[in-house]
């Protein structure tokens, strides 16, 4: 136990801090009286509470992490923040099982975009506000963060930071100070975040759907307030600006942090990855809008690039955002005979709801 109270004392303060996140939400439910406030009320006590305890009871086991502490408590954080993350679901919404709540929660920080929820229209604003907060958390990595604050409570982060960041980007210092650096990429991803959002705005969005989904875009989640998701607005513009946004949010920030650092393109122009990011998805959503449109499934060029550029970058930025139901989109198959495709019989693709 001695060799793991480090941890948990450094664990506690992250909870401690996590429980202020719900005031985002709780604001918003107060001002709508929208019905949610109570289950944020006690997700705010039973977190902030929990994370007293822990703390308490670890507070005389301080000392410098070393880098296995450091993976330990990366594990901890992404599997104990979730489990708290799920306390405004559970109280508000009393028919969901804690494993729904759970997965919901993880899918959201984890920035995976999966839900087993249905009727998002109906939800109050703030419970779907709280889902896209928690992808947007994930989207930059909740220990970023943590590394940004915990340093003004006394906690280095350089451990932490080691073990979440994976790649050679570990060794490689963006600023002489980690915790600069971390308040840098976050700087840069909340610049970037209220640029997705003024422009979802004002290409027609509501102000809480293009909160909402900046949040799933930024953090390439893929969560919605509506079940049709994209499909909901049936929208080129707003669809532009969605494909403009996960784009620059599949790019690392490490290259828009450079970029704003140096007040200069040239991280963009030297950066082999970004290129070769661009070049593939692009050239994927041309040649899938040449194939729709060579099998008649939308009546000309423009209308087969939208829904296919949309959807071709929603996934291959793993945000999974949907504007048509593209399951239903012919495919390439193999004759029984020998390896050469077949196409099957043209079958028209339903339009966006």
């Amino acid at each position: 136990m001695s060799r793991i109270a480090p941890v948990l004392n450094v664990l506690s303060k992250v909870i401690i801090l996590f429980s202020a996140t719900f005031l985002v939400p709780l604001t918003l439910s107060w001002m709508l009286d929208d019905g949610a406030q109570l289950a944020y009320d006690e997700a705010i006590l039973i977190t902030f509470t929990a994370g007293m305890l822990i703390w308490l009871f670890t507070r005389k086991a301080q000392r410098e992490l070393q880098t296995r502490d450091g993976f330990l408590l990366v594990l901890l954080t992404w599997t104990t923040l979730p489990a708290f993350a799920t306390l405004p679901l559970l109280i508000y919404l009393p028919e969901l099982s804690f494993t729904d709540a759970y997965f919901e929660t993880v899918s959201g920080i984890t920035t995976t975009g999966s839900t087993i929820l249905s009727g998002l229209d109906a939800l109050p604003m703030s419970i779907n506000l709280w889902r896209g907060l928690l992808v947007w958390f994930g989207g930059m990595g909740m220990i970023v963060l943590a590394v940004a604050i915990l340093p003004l409570l006394g906690v280095g982060g350089m451990q932490m930071y080691k073990a979440e960041t994976p790649g050679p980007m570990k060794d490689s210092k963006l600023t002489p100070r980690i915790t600069e650096t971390a308040k840098g990429l976050y700087l840069v991803y909340v610049g970037i975040t209220i640029a997705c959002a003024l422009s979802f705005w004002l290409a027609g969005m509501t102000p809480f759907d293009a909160v909402m989904h900046t949040f799933s875009t930024m953090g390439l989640g893929g969560f919605s307030s509506h079940d049709a998701s994209f499909g909901y607005w049936n929208s080129p513009l707003i669809e532009t600006v969605a494909v403009v946004f996960m784009l620059v949010a599949g790019i690392n920030f490490s290259t828009h942090f450079m970029a704003w650092r140096q007040r200069s393109v040239n991280a963009y122009r030297l950066d082999p990855e970004m290129r070769w990011f661009l070049a593939v998805t692009l050239g994927s959503s041309l040649m899938i809008a040449l194939y729709l449109l060579f099998m008649n499934v939308y009546p000309d060029f423009w209308i087969s690039l939208r829904f296919a550029l949309f959807n071709t970058v929603s996934i291959a930025t793993s945000t999974g955002f949907a504007s048509t139901d593209f399951n239903l989109w012919p495919y390439l198959r193999r004759c029984g005979c020998c390896s050469c495709p077949v196409l099957p019989p043209a079958r028209a693709a339903p339009a966006a709801a």
